[in-house]
């Protein structure tokens, strides 16, 4: 007998390729969006009270309470907004989790998505899984991977069921203003078309950009859901723990479904991050933080033959032009990269279903600064 495939994605994704290769060849990792500096260590006790209290047992299926009050009271102040409460918040076992339980909730066979590419691999694999038919819109590379307003208005068919969009966005770090928001709402309109934002880098914001959350567009409320990550927001990837947030018919849906996947997530992680949302510190936090590994990096390569074309707005990543240095297509480059000078990246064409011959690599800047300056020194030698 012979299975057969459930997406048209690759069997085995770039991010375990890339990683696997820099583990075998003792690179430096700047591939995947894996922080390698310690959490909050107050993260680390709250979780081990957890166990020392009991919740060790199923917590409830939409979350446990108080992370969702901590959530709520905590997005609302920074959003400036009395949107969020507990019964509009859905904790989920990770973004990507939430992402692919949105499209099981929304889709039926047939129903087409579109999507912008360059896009995170999650996506095509969760939308025909589902049942839905990606459709893809090119961001336009030429200016700086802007969204093209009207490629979007073209796409859109009586088939359209939802559009899916990444701010800030994954991997060219450009950050959403309220006129994209506005361009979207305008084109939706009153079409039945349902929005699925990726939005797990909001907190991580550099020279004084904001983010601007989907569910607060008031055109949309009833016909978006908001997918954040706490693994992106306090650099704890592995806990596999984010939240969902969505008006009251999306909520419902979703949770219908949730409840027969996962069912409820990790207890101790819930108790501990309730808690730690409440401690005192500032909300720029993760940004600033990061900002001066991102400048580290800029800074670093900026007299190299590496180039960046646009600086990024948000998120853990940096995208540089290699064409100066190598005429070699980025799978290949990437590897030559890794293998020979033992630094690890990401080719740009991993997020596109087409190879788009565009000669640029994904660098992760969220590394400890020894990494980041080891490899910085390797490739401004290149």
């Amino acid at each position: 007998m012979t299975l057969k495939a459930k997406h048209s994605a690759a069997p085995l994704n770039i991010f375990t390729t890339m990683s696997s290769l820099a583990k075998e060849t003792q690179a430096y990792n700047l591939s995947q969006g894996l922080p390698d500096y310690p959490v909050a260590p107050e993260l680390g006790t709250l979780l081990q009270e957890a166990v020392a209290k009991g919740y060790n047992q199923y917590a409830p299926m939409p979350g446990l309470m108080e992370l969702r009050q901590s959530i709520a009271t905590y997005f609302n102040r920074i959003y400036q907004s009395d949107y969020c409460t507990e019964h509009n918040i859905t904790i989920i076992p990770g973004a990507t989790y939430g992402i692919f339980t949105a499209f099981a909730a929304l889709l039926e066979k047939g129903d087409e998505v579109i999507y912008l590419e360059p896009a995170f691999d999650c996506y095509v694999p969760a939308i025909e899984i589902n049942g839905g038919i990606p459709v893809c819109v090119r961001l336009d590379e030429k200016k700086n991977f802007e969204v093209d307003w009207q490629r979007i208005q073209d796409a859109i068919t009586s088939k359209t069921k939802a559009i899916l969009i990444n701010t800030p966005h994954n991997p060219t770090g450009r950050v959403w203003q309220q006129e994209d928001w506005d361009q979207l709402a305008g084109i939706i309109g009153q079409k039945d078309i349902y929005v699925v934002a990726d939005e797990v880098y909001n907190t991580i914001l550099f020279d004084g950009h904001r983010h601007i959350p989907g569910y607060l567009q008031e055109d949309l409320q009833e016909k978006i859901i908001s997918v954040y990550s706490f693994g992106k927001m306090h650099h704890i990837t592995g806990w596999k723990i984010g939240f969902c947030i969505a008006g009251a018919a999306i909520t419902a849906a979703f949770r219908s479904v949730h409840q027969y996947l996962s069912f409820s997530v990790n207890t101790p992680a819930q108790y501990a991050l309730a808690a730690y949302i409440n401690l005192p510190k500032a909300d720029n936090e993760a940004s600033l933080f990061l900002q001066e590994k991102r400048d580290l990096l800029l800074n670093g390569l900026a007299g190299s033959k590496f180039r960046s074309r646009f600086t990024t707005q948000g998120s853990y990543f940096q995208l540089f032009d290699y064409s100066t240095l190598s005429p070699l297509p980025d799978v290949k480059f990437a590897q030559w990269l890794t293998i020979n000078h033992k630094v690890a990246t990401i080719p740009l064409s991993a997020f596109y279903k087409t190879q788009p011959h565009i000669p640029q690599i994904r660098l992760s800047f969220a590394k400890n600064d020894a990494v980041l300056n080891a490899a910085v020194k390797i490739l401004s030698d290149l």
